[in-house]
């Protein structure tokens, strides 16, 4: 009865400490990421007529002008350690054959642009920080802008050939909590917005010839006249008599003829548009190496404790063998 009343009690401890190191691997994975942080075409025309990139509803404003949406991506550490240099990879993919129009008219290739909202006390590593292997990766520093002399966390980049830049290495530096009191250890967002090809709308709101043109009214198309800039004056009779002249730029091919009946808002140009806006969140933990070791250490202990409660649970056996024996 005795014996088997310290079998059981050997069973119930070991059961005990493996609940108490899950639990404490649960709150180490759990308690440092309470802390969250709050949070025009191309970068450049978002830096001059937005305080931030990013809107209250969490849309970057960069989606203002470019109407398409393409697929971005940001990959980065799941965790980093204070004063550290890492990498953040932004993907910007689309049809290297593709062509796009450019302000004159004519067909040229994609340019590639980014916003990425690092948290508050990360930013772009300086030069004598970033790793030799890691330079070659990231390319020239001066690719690199921030969003505001205050804003060092939000960086610019761009407009870049979409050729070469289809993935861009940011690097960054983790802000140190023991110099920083603004940054605590926890989990944190970063925010990309990233564009390929030019916007289909001006920052003052006016059409680029990089978008579908309109009819005006409904009617019918009574005359088309070719400009010497290569764009159109298409001409609209209403059903009254009246007419109406809408004005293409050089760019957008016309997809409709003279004679042709068009309602009001129809398309009457292709759409020339093959590139498009992305946006994309991910999270990151600023990790705190006094966890780390203090998780190693107590995995250690709990390891040793099972250790010892299998030496003694040997050494149980041989006793109840040895009063057998008598």
């Amino acid at each position: 009865m005795r014996l088997t009343l310290r079998s059981t009690l050997l069973t119930r401890s070991r059961k005990l400490i493996l609940c108490i190191a899950l639990a404490t691997v649960t709150l180490f994975l759990g308690s440092d990421l309470v802390t969250p942080q709050s949070a025009a075409a191309y970068p450049f025309w978002a830096q001059q007529n937005y305080a931030s990139p990013r809107e209250a509803t969490g849309r970057i404003v960069c989606a203002n002008c470019h109407l398409a949406a393409k697929p971005s991506e940001v990959e980065v550490p799941q965790s980093v350690l204070p004063d550290t240099v890492f990498k953040a990879v932004v993907k910007i993919p689309y049809d290297l054959s593709t062509q796009q129009v450019l302000s004159n008219g004519d067909k040229g290739g994609l340019n590639v642009g980014a916003v990425l909202m690092l948290p508050e006390g990360f930013k772009i590593a300086p030069e004598d920080r970033i790793p030799e292997e890691m330079k070659e990766e990231v390319g020239p520093s001066y690719l690199f802008q921030p969003y505001s002399e205050t804003q060092e966390n939000i960086v610019l980049v761009g407009p870049l050939p979409g050729e070469q830049y289809q993935e861009i290495v940011f690097p960054v530096l983790s802000p140190d909590p023991g110099t920083n009191k603004a940054v605590q250890f926890g989990k944190y967002q970063i925010h990309l917005g990233a564009n390929r090809g030019r916007g289909q709308v001006y920052p003052t709101g006016e059409k680029s010839n990089n978008t579908v043109y309109n009819a005006s009214v409904s009617g019918v198309v009574s005359a088309i006249a070719k400009k010497d800039d290569g764009g159109y004056d298409v001409t609209i009779t209403k059903a009254d008599g009246t007419t109406a002249t809408d004005t293409v730029p050089a760019g957008p091919e016309l997809i409709v003829s003279q004679g042709e009946e068009v309602a009001a808002g129809a398309a009457i140009t292709s759409n020339p548009n093959v590139g498009g806006f992305g946006q994309k969140d991910v999270e990151i933990v600023l990790q705190s190496p006094n966890r780390i070791k203090g998780l190693l250490a107590f995995l250690g202990a709990v390891t040793l404790s099972q250790i010892m409660l299998v030496l003694k649970k040997k050494q149980v056996e041989r006793v109840q063998a040895a009063e057998m024996t008598f």
